[in-house]
């Protein structure tokens, strides 16, 4: 096998996990209106169901790390397969919602190990010229994970046509997660780690596989100068190191990045894209069917950012993503904001349908009358409705009642996904594997994870609260703010990596 071709294969494989990580959390979009009913859920508590994962997987973060330096990548990412495999067939079991939650916390640590871990894996064994796209296969593959698991959710819903179906749509993760158990055996382990460990014999036959005898001698060279006294260094001189010198200053640099990455909203429209165009007047069926564009999307772009980040870098990648991103949430909210909302013929026949009898009846009182916004409509269902019945059916009502250009919505997401997938998306993992030097870099990427996935967690929680509170039109603006922090945080301090080994961005950290 040529030398390209092995590392292309093990970068490919230990991606799958990157697979696992993006249908696993991306499942869920699918699954919120069945149990939503079936544990019949407030926008609370529906919220913990969506946001769970992300929990688990601030754990699985700050875990990722110290797991990584102990045991090997290779090991830590053969225990992800397994979190990701119980926590499919419990999740998918579950009868009570506290368990649940719990079998979701599961995959999320699997996540919050397999999102660090792989990238840095792939690219401690990368030939630097390389190291971009290869890296990026990792979030490729976690873009495939979502957009299958949007096509899964829509085929498992035409084919098991019962109110059971969401068990389908988590169960059937079993299948991908057992198979990425059984190729990780093929992988080496990662020649960094390895002679962090003093196992240097093992770690120059890994690196004449991936590069040849030549790219062997330099490249062990350059990892055992940037290894120098720091073979095997406990725990807390590690931690210690991180917050000395000039690597404190990159660290600040990699979490507010990461911070940043969740706070483009991208998991909300993941999570939560369904409930969107439901709100934006679209049918479940449609809605379905609008989220499957919504991850071919997101492959699509992936794999254009995949042949741009090695040639024009991470800097103007991200700049251009936060525009687009910036100018899609504006949009978003703008079309919110002057959405009306109205009772038809047609959404009295649903109402009589789907409610109760004597409910139903009280909106006929509201039938033609068009309220400019939607303070002014729920002020109006308020005067017709009991609070309780208020509570039950509101949101029903606004997205059946709610007019408004859904088509520049579905845009405008596109758009939004676009620039995700082709800047911030890829391209922070990339960083994040290269801007600290090796004997940190599993506890760095782990402590940039944990902020990460902490505001993952936050918006995802907090998204359909905001919604109901500040509505969709705010929330969307609050997304844009965000994205033109972004692009000014970028153009002030984030360093140009394209092209240099680790070892190189490593002596120029130290310059600086």
């Amino acid at each position: 096998m040529q030398k390209s071709s092995y590392t292309l294969m093990i970068s490919a494989i230990v991606a799958l996990g990157g697979f696992l990580l993006g249908f696993d959390s991306a499942l869920i979009s699918g699954v919120i209106p069945f149990i939503r009913d079936y544990f019949q859920l407030t926008e609370i508590a529906l919220g913990w169901s969506v946001s769970a994962v992300l929990l688990g997987a601030m754990i699985g973060n700050l875990l990722a790390g110290p797991l990584s330096n102990q045991i090997g990548r290779k090991k830590s990412l053969l225990i992800t397969a397994v979190l990701f495999a119980i926590s499919a067939l419990t999740s998918a079991t579950a009868q009570e919602f506290w368990f649940f939650i719990i079998a979701r916390m599961l995959g999320g640590f699997g996540i919050g190990i397999a999102i660090l871990v792989a990238p840095v894996y792939i690219a401690e064994i990368a030939p630097p010229a390389k190291r971009g796209r290869l890296v990026s296969i990792n979030q490729l593959n976690i873009v495939i994970g979502i957009s299958l698991s949007f096509f899964s959710n829509r085929l498992l819903y035409e084919l098991i046509d019962t109110d059971t179906v969401w068990r389908w749509m988590l169960g059937v993760e079993t299948l991908p997660a057992l198979m990425y158990f059984i190729l990780l055996w093929i992988i080496p382990e990662s020649p960094r780690w390895l002679v962090q460990q003093g196992r240097i014999p093992e770690a120059e036959a890994i690196m004449r596989k991936v590069g040849g005898e030549e790219f062997a001698r330099v490249g062990m060279d350059e990892i055992r100068e940037s290894l120098k006294d720091k073979e095997r260094m406990p725990l807390t001189k590690v931690i210690g190191s991180l917050f000395a010198g000039k690597i404190k200053y990159f660290l600040l640099i990699g979490i507010t990045l990461g911070m940043l990455q969740q706070f483009t909203g991208i998991n909300s429209i993941f999570y939560y894209s369904p409930e969107i165009f439901e709100k934006a007047g679209s049918a479940r069926d449609s809605a379905l069917m609008q989220a499957i564009i919504i991850g071919l999307t997101n492959l699509v772009f992936t794999i254009v950012a995949m042949n741009m980040i090695d040639k024009f870098g991470r800097r103007k990648l991200l700049l251009v993503g936060a525009i687009g991103m910036a100018l899609a949430h504006l949009t978003i909210g703008t079309t919110f904001k002057t959405a009306e909302y109205t009772i038809s013929d047609e959404t009295m026949v649903f109402f009589e349908e789907s409610f109760d009898p004597g409910s139903a009846q009280k909106l006929s009182s509201l039938k033609g009358t068009v309220y400019e916004s939607r303070k002014e409509f729920i002020a109006g269902l308020e005067g017709a409705l009991t609070q309780e019945e208020l509570q039950s059916y509101k949101l029903d009502i606004l997205k059946k009642s709610v007019v408004l250009p859904g088509l520049i919505v579905l845009i405008a997401i596109i758009i939004f996904v676009a620039s995700f997938a082709v800047s911030i998306g890829p391209v922070m993992w990339v960083l994040l594997s290269e801007i600290f030097p090796n004997h940190v870099r599993g506890m760095a990427i782990s402590l940039a994870g944990f902020f990460n996935g902490s505001i993952s967690f936050l918006v995802t929680f907090l998204f359909p609260w905001l919604l109901d509170s500040i509505g969709e039109a705010n929330t969307f603006f609050m997304f844009s703010g965000f994205m033109i922090g972004t692009f000014v945080f970028v153009k002030l301090f984030i360093p140009e990596t394209k092209g240099k080994s680790l070892e190189e961005i490593e002596k120029s950290i130290v310059k600086l």
